[in-house]
């Protein structure tokens, strides 16, 4: 054989493989070819799941974002003619509106003033039979009495009786009136500046509230005595313990509300405390109570105490003001 015949046998033989070839791979991807649908089909439901999953757990999410945000509402409250403010011609204490308040108003009442009055009196009777029977006319010839034992331990036991009966109730109510907060009692912090007050709320978001006097006009115009009415007021929740912590921001005031028998001194760089409890809603109106510059006499001070429901919609009015447990984080 030649080898031209050679060459054209092996072109044949290659030729015929690779036409086998051809079909056997081409029927196999022919085959394999609608296949690739169904296992599309078969995995999008997969690959939907997820989506679909995440896309429920969205919902809520957008739900929340969606829902209104409680803004809280607030309408400063009237004061009540003749509570919690002076009166006209009014020559005593204030009616009290607080528990140590009515103690010590009960203490001076009760204790103090009728020892007082007695004891003015019997000094007032001794002058008068003093100068009555020992003046020179009616006792021409003095006594030569230096000396009586008697007298002298009178005048001796008495007055300490007469400290003794004073002092058990005075330092009870002393004590009472420094008694600590109860744990979880709502904390304000009361600023004193030159020359307003400002009362931070650390359980409630810790937003600060600035508090200046009103104009006279003004304060005629709301209902409210003039020099004691204030643009925003101290707000408090009305017949629970709230613990009261005073400082200084330059000189030394003084947090003073006498219908609430409360006075606390605000010191720079110290930090005093004391409770203050309402028992009723009102609003009840103090001064700065010590000298603390030129415009001392113009830093008044407006208490309003709210029932618990109504102080959390006054805080959800304050930028930045929470209640409940959204209060705990920024407090901790």
């Amino acid at each position: 054989m030649s080898l031209a015949d050679t060459a054209r046998s092996m072109g044949k033989a290659f030729r015929t493989f690779g036409v086998a070839a051809a079909l056997t791979f081409g029927t196999q991807a022919m085959a394999a070819a609608p296949a690739a649908p169904v296992a599309a089909e078969a995995a999008a439901p997969v690959a939907a799941a997820p989506a679909a999953a995440a896309s429920d757990s969205a919902a809520p999410a957008v739900a929340a974002e969606a829902a209104p945000v409680d803004k809280g509402f607030y309408t400063p409250m009237k004061p009540t003619a003749g509570k919690g403010q002076p009166v006209d011609k009014g020559w005593t204490f204030q009616d009290q509106y607080s528990p140590i308040g009515e103690e010590g108003l009960w203490m001076h009442d009760v204790i103090l003033m009728p020892i007082i009055v007695a004891i003015s009196i019997l000094v007032l009777v001794l002058l008068l039979v003093v100068m009555a029977k020992f003046n020179k006319r009616a006792n021409p010839v003095a006594s030569k009495t230096s000396h009586n034992t008697l007298i002298e331990v009178i005048w001796t036991l008495v007055p300490v009786l007469i400290l003794v009966v004073i002092a058990v109730p005075s330092i009870r109510l002393l004590a009472h009136q420094y008694d600590p907060a109860p744990k979880g009692a709502l904390t304000v912090k009361v600023t004193g500046y030159q020359w307003y007050w400002g009362y931070t709320y650390p359980d409630n978001g810790g937003f600060e509230v600035i508090s200046n006097m009103l104009p006279d006009e003004d304060a005629v115009k709301n209902g409210e005595p003039a020099q004691l009415a204030v643009d925003n007021r101290m707000v408090v929740p009305a017949g629970e313990p709230v613990r009261i912590q005073t400082i200084g921001s330059d000189v030394i005031h003084a947090f003073a509300v006498p219908s609430l028998w409360f006075k606390l001194d605000a010191v720079p760089g110290r930090i005093n405390e004391k409770v203050l409890f309402i028992k009723e809603p009102g609003v009840y109106y103090g001064q700065c109570s010590e000298l603390c510059g030129a415009r001392h006499g113009y830093m008044p001070i407006a208490v309003e105490a709210l029932p618990r429901d109504k102080f959390e919609a006054w805080v959800k009015t304050q930028p930045g003001g929470t209640v409940g447990a959204a209060s705990a984080a920024p407090a901790a």
